[in-house]
């Protein structure tokens, strides 16, 4: 067949898709993702939303997938100011749990493991004098608080695409991969858009980042006879109204040997999570369940003063991860490392599956892909970049954000503050683009609701790949929690009709 030749094409636009194409195509390979959904739809959207070592691991002495989560800490960090920032755990002494000695010495090695510069120090904790006491239980007197990083980890995804675009990379959301099949030292990919329409393009090597679908595209699309050997593990979360006053967060040890989060979320709610279950059927049906739910209630209310109950929860979120499968007999032990694998016949195109892997190592996790990728794709040898590399939004200093506030505000007196800080967190130093040439409030067009403008909308679909209501109210931010049904419907009308104008993205362009 005639046609363009990329060098790379990857399915799934996950954190782990996302990052391999923007690694690749800023190596000068030419490279085109399809993803099913929208970016971050599944497994990289249901995340407790951490850049984290993983403390609870060490116990498992999985010292190098700590060492290299632990470093990437202040990597994200500074690549992107936005979206990722520090955060405080504190972890509760719990007597007939793990002894304080343990846990001091499980922080030590957190402490000097990963090369922290940046992150203050473990410090023990008052809880009779520490305000983080007043909201437990008073039996619980003696705590540790240690540094880990928050992330928006939909919009990390979709700022790895933005990147990756930006380096010329072909990003197809909401196109399916039907079909892949070698020829002639080649792959023919055939993907199906939103429209139905479909194409076949050639390719020198595949990626399978499909997350829980992996095994669906081993099995299936490319009729592998390779075992697929990944499990499937549920993780939910619940978010509450806000439980406590400060900004710090809690991680709380359980009988069960899990642990669970409680994190300051959105300014006036708690997020709680993780549970850990083995799952089987559609990972797109996935939900949380009512004995979730009931889980993480109960285990919170072992700490707080104040008990927590399912009517309290205002939402929920599930997603499955899926973790290669190392045997394990409890899902909560199942390896997070990632486990990349080559499938190479002598003289056909390469396919390299993606297993497993941590929101946080996704950058690494790229790097070891585009390496393992190299012997086929020449520009792949090119030296790694992305360590010291912003993304999209992120050229600032990693304690600058007020002053990138106020320097949104300084020309625009009109812009009301809470709307500055947001677009600020959501889109960094880009939030100067966005508002480019508004000189009032009126500028940004139609108010849906949760000051969520028309301009900004038509941003997100012009250059976040954005489509449905869903896309901008759950992924691209989390504005959904404050919209109503009408303001829902009145985003829905004006996002169909501007894509009703907008044709579906396709395989036309040339690929560098």
């Amino acid at each position: 067949m005639t046609g363009p030749v990329f060098d790379i094409a990857i399915i799934g636009g996950g954190v782990n898709g996302c990052s391999i194409a923007r690694d690749a195509a800023g190596r000068g390979a030419s490279v085109v993702l399809f993803e099913q959904g929208d970016l971050a739809s599944a497994t990289s959207s249901a995340s407790t939303k951490l850049i984290h070592g993983g403390l609870r691991y060490l116990e498992h002495y999985k010292f190098r997938l700590v060492r290299e989560a632990l470093a990437e800490r202040e990597v994200m960090w500074r690549a992107a100011p936005h979206i990722v920032w520090p955060l405080r755990f504190v972890l509760p002494h719990h007597a007939g749990l793990r002894p304080a000695w343990l846990l001091r010495l499980g922080l030590f090695l957190y402490d000097h493991l990963g090369g922290r510069r940046l992150l203050p120090a473990t410090r023990s904790l008052d809880l009779g004098r520490d305000v983080a006491g007043g909201a437990l239980k008073p039996h619980f007197t003696r705590a540790f608080e240690y540094s880990d990083c928050w992330v928006e980890d939909s919009r990390l995804v979709v700022l790895n695409a933005r990147d990756a675009a930006d380096h010329g990379a072909t990003i197809l959301p909401r196109t399916k991969v039907v079909a892949a099949r070698r020829q002639a030292g080649h792959w023919l990919v055939t993907s199906q858009d939103r429209d139905g329409a479909e194409a076949t393009v050639r390719v020198r090597t595949l990626v399978n980042a499909a997350g829980p679908w992996v095994a669906d595209v081993l099995n299936g699309i490319v009729s592998s006879t390779r075992p697929a050997a990944v499990r499937l593990v549920q993780g939910s979360h619940i978010v509450v109204p806000r439980l406590f006053e400060h900004d710090r967060c809690y991680i709380f040890q359980n009988a069960d040997g899990r642990i669970i989060f409680a994190i300051p979320y959105e300014g006036d709610l708690t997020l709680i999570g993780t549970t850990d279950k083995d799952y089987e059927g559609d990972p797109a049906e996935v939900a949380a369940s009512a004995d979730e739910i009931a889980y993480l209630c109960t285990a919170a209310s072992d700490y707080f003063r104040v008990p927590i109950t399912p009517d309290q929860v205002v939402w929920t979120y599930s997603g499955v991860r899926p973790l290669y499968d190392d045997g394990a007999s409890k899902a909560q032990e199942a390896t997070r490392d990632y486990v990349l694998t080559l499938d190479v016949p002598e003289g056909q195109a390469p396919m390299l599956s993606v297993f497993g892997g941590k929101i946080t190592t996704s950058r690494r996790l790229a790097e070891a892909a585009v390496e393992k990728l190299s012997a086929a794709v020449p520009a792949l040898r090119a030296p790694p970049w992305t360590a010291d590399a912003r993304l999209p939004g992120g050229d600032f200093p990693v304690g600058g954000f007020e002053a990138l506030v106020e320097k949104i505000i300084a020309p625009r007196p009109w812009l009301p503050r809470k709307l500055a800080r947001r677009l600020a967190r959501a889109y960094g130093t880009r939030a100067e683009t966005l508002l480019e040439g508004a000189a009032a409030m009126a500028d940004l067009g139609q108010v849906f609701g949760a000051d969520l403008t028309e301009r900004e909308v038509s941003w997100l679909m012009a250059q976040e790949w954005a489509l449905s209501p869903q896309d901008v109210l759950f992924r691209r931010s989390k504005l959904g929690l404050r919209f109503s049904d009408e303001q829902g419907r009145a985003l829905a009308d004006y996002m169909a009709a501007r894509a009703a104008r907008t044709p579906a993205m396709s395989l036309q362009a040339e690929p560098r």
